[in-house]
């Protein structure tokens, strides 16, 4: 026969292959030497290679297609060491003890009078967070600083919600200093750029509120929310850093899910001109305990989630079509997972393993914003027990 099984391989060639593969080479292979060639590669290779090479290979390739970043993330502690402690300053209070034996258990004096304080955010869609927020802190403030675009950090453009909502926050007109801020809708520029650009753009708006040297400045997201006792202490305490950032219990979905107390970003400043620029990335080694809550991706209605998971600085992070399925949504925030499939963002192996998995149910209302127990039928979704959200 022409064609015949190799006996030692079970692969398939040619007698002339076969002269050809033993050293005799002769013009008479024609049009079959590029098929030679390949049968001459491939003379002894074993079934356990081609097993190798045609499923174990591309299960490899596709298994790092679809987990490369659960790898990313595992991987951490090899590639990248934790960032410098910061310095924990004890926080005491009660509400029967007085200002001066707070501000003295601090290890600060107490002042004649408060100084100022101005609450600067840049605001996307997180409307009932606001409004909890800002009812938090509404006693303490001098002026709330608000920032709208009708851009998104991603390039999206939005509709101005919190300017059809005006009337819903009338309580906090007199001490409102509102503004918007037009996109620069850049198609593939890194989502970072235009948060800056924003972030520069409340600078302007906060010297038009009337801010001046010694205010108090609060640097934080919407769903950072710093307690309204910690910041009467930061007003009427003197020698407080000059630069301080508020660890805030860290929430995700709802305060049913309580991930760690971590959370660091939210700082307030006392205000320099010319010096003072507002930022969401650490700025000082010292942090204030037990300062707040931060509820991150707490949202009343699963439309919102999906805006927030397209808009903001990580949307590259929706790395498949169907982490936006709605159904999936709200699986995924009932059983407290990853909207992002991900893994803990940790430094070290026993921080990322001990984390992995769903987030543990609270079943503690204790220690929240007031507003929000006040108004638990309004806002029952943020309480626990209660994981279903509206689908628009």
């Amino acid at each position: 026969m022409w064609w015949m099984m190799g006996e030692a391989g079970g692969h398939y060639c040619s007698k002339k292959t076969d002269d050809i593969c033993g050293g005799v080479c002769s013009q008479e292979t024609g049009r079959y030497f590029s098929f030679s060639r390949l049968c001459c590669a491939l003379r002894g290779v074993d079934m356990k290679t081609y097993i190798f090479l045609l499923v174990i290979v591309p299960t490899c390739v596709l298994a790092g297609y679809v987990h490369g970043q659960k790898i990313s993330y595992f991987l951490r502690p090899l590639w990248e060491s934790p960032p410098k402690p910061f310095h924990d300053i004890p926080h005491y209070y009660h509400e029967n003890a007085s200002m001066e034996t707070l501000c003295k258990l601090h290890g600060w004096g107490v002042r004649e009078y408060p100084r100022r304080v101005y609450d600067a955010v840049l605001f996307s869609n997180e409307l009932d967070i606001l409004a909890v927020r800002w009812r938090e802190l509404y006693p303490y403030i001098t002026q709330f600083v608000l920032l709208e675009s009708n851009s998104t950090f991603t390039g999206l453009p939005k509709p101005l919600v919190f300017a059809a909502h005006r009337d819903e926050f009338k309580f906090i007109e007199p001490r409102l200093t509102y503004g918007t801020l037009g996109g620069r809708f850049v198609k593939g520029q890194n989502p970072f750029y235009e948060e800056a650009y924003q972030r520069v753009a409340l600078d302007q708006l906060l010297r038009i509120a009337g801010i001046t040297d010694d205010d108090l400045l609060l640097m934080s997201d919407v769903d950072e929310i710093p307690s309204r006792h910690t910041i009467n202490l930061l007003r009427w305490c003197d020698e407080i850093p000059r630069i301080l950032h508020l660890r805030l219990k860290n929430y995700l979905y709802s305060f049913e899910f309580l991930v760690d107390n971590k959370s660091w970003r939210a700082s307030v400043h006392r205000y320099e001109t010319g010096k003072t620029r507002y930022a969401h990335y650490r700025q000082s080694d010292e942090i204030l305990a037990d300062a707040g809550w931060h509820c991150s991706f707490c949202f009343r209605r699963i439309s919102e989630f999906i805006f927030k998971m397209k808009a903001y600085s990580h949307n590259d992070r929706v790395r498949f079509s169907h982490f936006l399925n709605p159904k999936r949504v709200q699986r995924v925030i009932c059983k407290g997972a990853d909207l992002f499939d991900m893994l803990p963002e940790e430094y070290t192996f026993k921080d990322i393993i001990g984390k992995m998995g769903p987030i543990p149910h609270s079943f503690s209302a204790v220690h929240l914003p007031s507003y929000l127990l006040e108004n638990a039928d309004k806002y029952r979704f943020l309480l626990p027990g209660n994981c279903i959200r509206e689908s628009e």
